[in-house]
């Protein structure tokens, strides 16, 4: 008699798109449409009415930080759903009555306004798709989810200024307001409430965690890179390489996606703690490179390194500080992700004006570079 062995199959990876997850990308889709068709559109509405363009910018983002500290709070008393929907509402209606009036208090307030709705669609949202992916897959879902959030910003941020001037301000805000209430229409098929019965995580408490703090720090400071980058490379640049810019603030956010990507499929099957350490040097030595500001080449190479390494660090840090809380935390973890994320890049950009202004630009891109190799104290510890 003989007997036949059972053949060993490898378990079945869980699905990644699911129904509620692809509701949660359409809410993606509109909050990131939204917020970039305006991002470069109000303060050319407040500079024409008289104001302070930078103070417009500023009042959307002070709060939008405000607002990603506050957010977990919120979400663990009423849960994902009213969260992300008043997120969306804040952040469409506001848009739709923008141009009613030119008064400068009228636009900073509207703004403010939007930071605050913004802030509850990044933070719950963020949060809820942590929660709707499977742990086996969360490094290549958030990867999936940052390329759905990524795609509208490259086209909403040129199209809105583009728009604005060939049809006015007025037909450009409506259509960024319009977006991110079509957008509300689908958050009724979301999850509402976390099921953990673990007690939420708060702010400070996660703060004060270096399980989560020491991840936080370093994607902070890859942020730095990113805002100075966005913000002063244009005019690094000589004259002569003006053409090159377009080139270059497309391939960054581009080498970033992709290296995402790549990252999050890495991260679920060796673990995502050992890609947080390259991340940080590959974008430390990216912007070393750009450094030498005179050579195209140089600048191609610098901004793709630098690419690669941020998004690496964008996927591995926000996978790690999910898989190290209970989902009560994971609001938390949104929120200080996106506050490492929007602090980094404005500390970038303002420390690094201060350091150009006595140095020159390539002087500054290299001292960046070597601060940025502070981050590798906590990138080391953390991976022990």
């Amino acid at each position: 008699m003989t007997t036949t062995t059972p053949v060993q199959t490898p378990a079945a990876r869980p699905p990644l798109l699911t129904r509620p997850l692809l509701l949660r990308f359409v809410t993606v889709i509109g909050a990131s449409a939204s917020f970039f068709l305006l991002l470069s559109v109000v303060p050319l509405y407040a500079q024409a009415s008289g104001g302070d363009a930078g103070l417009a910018t500023g009042a959307l983002m002070l709060a939008t930080v405000c607002g990603e500290l506050a957010t977990p709070r919120l979400v663990a008393r009423f849960g994902y759903r009213v969260a992300l929907m008043v997120g969306l509402v804040l952040l469409g209606a506001p848009a739709l009555v923008l141009t009613a009036s030119d008064n400068f208090g009228w636009i900073v307030a509207v703004c403010f306004v939007r930071g605050l709705g913004f802030a509850l669609t990044v933070v719950a949202g963020g949060a809820l798709t942590a929660a709707l992916i499977p742990a086996e897959r969360r490094g290549e879902g958030l990867a999936l989810a940052g390329i759905v959030s990524g795609v509208p910003s490259l086209v909403a941020l040129p199209l809105g200024v583009w728009l604005a001037d060939s049809a006015g301000f007025t037909p450009v805000c409506v259509a960024g307001g319009l977006v991110a209430l079509a957008a509300a229409v689908v958050v009724p098929g979301l999850p509402g409430r976390q099921p953990s019965a673990d007690k939420a995580v708060g702010v400070i408490a996660g703060l004060h965690s270096g399980a989560l703090a020491r991840p936080a720090v370093v994607f902070a400071t890859t942020a730095l890179g990113a805002g100075i980058i966005v913000t002063f490379l244009p005019l690094a640049v000589p004259t002569s390489m003006s053409g090159l810019v377009t080139a270059v603030l497309f391939l960054q956010p581009a080498a970033a996606t992709v290296a995402r990507w790549f990252a999050g499929r890495i991260g679920d099957r060796r673990g995502a703690a050992g890609l947080v350490l390259p991340g940080l040097l590959l974008s430390a030595a990216g912007l070393l490179v750009t450094a030498l500001t005179g050579s195209a080449v140089a600048v191609l190479t610098g901004v793709t390194l630098f690419g690669i390494g941020f998004g690496i660090a964008q996927n591995a840090t926000l996978t790690l500080m999910y898989a190290r809380v209970p989902e009560s935390g994971y609001g938390t973890v949104s929120a200080l992700w996106n506050f490492a994320y929007d602090a980094g890049m404005g500390v970038g950009a303002v420390g690094y004006g201060a350091i150009a202004a006595h140095t020159g630009y390539p002087v500054a891109f290299a001292l960046t570079a070597a601060l940025m190799l502070l981050a590798l104290w906590p990138a080391c510890r953390d991976r022990r």
